[in-house]
């Protein structure tokens, strides 16, 4: 595509493009940081030790699809001065209604995941301390107040703090182990081998595809970026995040393949298997090796906590807006920018949902999660991604978005084979669910 000046949504002419420069790197970090969690890591583990290094090319893969959802939404953001919501609300009152539904059912489970995620790894450093559930409580909390009182700079550089943490605990263990560098070169070459299907769509879709990916477009108009001149800057952001995201599941499959798979260790599947694993590296390194890599388990996970508690407010708050808003106005206003980020980050609405994403969800810290709410919950989770996927292929090939920033072939064929994925995705996960 070409990089040169464009227009706005409104039709005005965008400034000269600006220079992709490490220096304004940032949504990408925060995408990264939020999208991969500790059920992600998990799985990733489960397949190195079941597979070794064979399912290595899987999560190549799965790095360049993310690669080009994430692209797709910043670009939308970028080229028309509009939402994402704004883009899905002028496919039809359908796309309300499905996303209304899931953003109130998907936070509520959510809420409690999050913070028990991030609460196991404190309770496992400190075990003569108070139980999981006092310390979800307070993550939860600390959680909210931080995103209630910061916008999204201060926001940006914590996130940076937290996977810097990741980033250095998840490699530093797959050197730790010393990983076959032989075969996982092998790895790189596509084989599959009996039984592996799922866990193969599971890498290629799973690892930081989540409700985040969306609001990679918002948290780029918070830093700062309106219109078609920060592009180019968009996408180098975009290509280090999920470059980011590709070294930490290639140092975890590592970690399943040289310290899982050889002695046939069995994890407890969910973000509890983070806790086994860090018993093997007990046995194994020693305490200070198994402490680090607990301090990596909870950066992995309260990063996804207060991402989500500030990308999903970010999405609530221009869903409410958007609501009350006519549909698919003939010359919109700016609806997406960084002054509109700003008023969303005071609004009503954000704190409403920062509010439901803590204090209702602790009740589930009390109660087995309710089969038919789990039910639902796993069922519209499932169709989110394939709705992002084959949503954004139709906004972008629409006269919505200026010509020059619409898709071509290279970005059709990659939507369209990152839709057909997450539906073979969905149709597996629905069929586990209900049968």
């Amino acid at each position: 595509m070409a990089e040169t000046s464009a227009t706005t949504g409104t039709g005005e002419p965008a400034s000269r493009p600006r220079k992709s420069s490490w220096k304004y790197i940032g949504p990408g970090i925060v995408v990264a940081a939020t999208g991969v969690g500790a059920g992600d890591l998990v799985a990733t583990l489960i397949a190195g030790s079941k597979f070794g290094y064979t399912l290595m090319w899987a999560a190549v893969i799965g790095c360049v699809v993310k690669i080009s959802l994430a692209e797709a939404a910043g670009r939308w953001h970028l080229a028309t001065g509009r939402t994402l919501f704004d883009g899905w609300r002028s496919l039809g009152p359908w796309t309300t209604v499905y996303f209304a539904v899931y953003v109130v059912i998907w936070g509520f489970i959510y809420g409690a995941t999050a913070m028990s995620s991030s609460a196991l790894p404190i309770v496992a450093l400190f075990p003569d301390g108070p139980g999981l559930k006092f310390w979800a409580i307070v993550t939860g909390l600390i959680g909210l107040a931080f995103v209630w009182f910061n916008r999204y700079a201060v926001f940006e550089k914590v996130m940076t703090v937290l996977i810097g943490i990741m980033f250095v605990v998840v490699v530093y263990v797959a050197v730790r182990v010393v990983p076959d560098v032989g075969a996982s070169f092998a790895g790189l070459l596509p084989v599959l081998p009996d039984g592996s299907l799922l866990y193969t769509l599971g890498l290629i879709g799973g690892v930081g595809g989540t409700i985040t990916m969306a609001a990679y477009g918002y948290w780029v108009n918070a830093k700062g970026w309106s219109n078609s001149s920060w592009m180019k800057v968009m996408r180098l952001d975009n290509r280090v995040a999920y470059i980011t995201t590709g070294v930490f599941v290639v140092a975890m499959l590592i970690v399943g393949a040289e310290l899982l798979h050889a002695s046939q260790v069995a994890l407890t599947s969910g973000d509890r298997g983070l806790i086994d694993l860090g018993k093997v590296l007990e046995d194994r390194f020693g305490t200070g090796t198994a402490k680090l890599f607990l301090v990596g388990f909870f950066a992995t996970s309260f990063s996804s906590l207060i991402g989500v508690w500030h990308g999903v407010s970010l999405m609530f708050a221009d869903f409410v807006e958007r609501f009350r808003a006519p549909a698919d106005p003939a010359v919109p206003e700016e609806q997406a920018g960084p002054a509109v980020t700003d008023r969303q980050q005071r609004s009503l609405p954000f704190r409403a949902y920062l509010l439901w994403l803590t204090f209702p969800p602790m009740t589930l810290l009390w109660l087995d999660e309710p089969f038919g709410l789990v039910i639902a919950y796993g069922v519209l989770g499932a169709f989110f991604m394939p709705f992002l996927a084959l949503t954004l292929l139709w906004l972008l090939n629409s006269p919505r978005v200026p010509e020059e920033w619409r898709n071509g072939r290279l970005s059709n064929a990659m939507l369209a084979d990152v839709g057909l994925l997450f539906v073979v995705l969905c149709v597996q996960q629905v069929h586990d669910l209900l049968w």
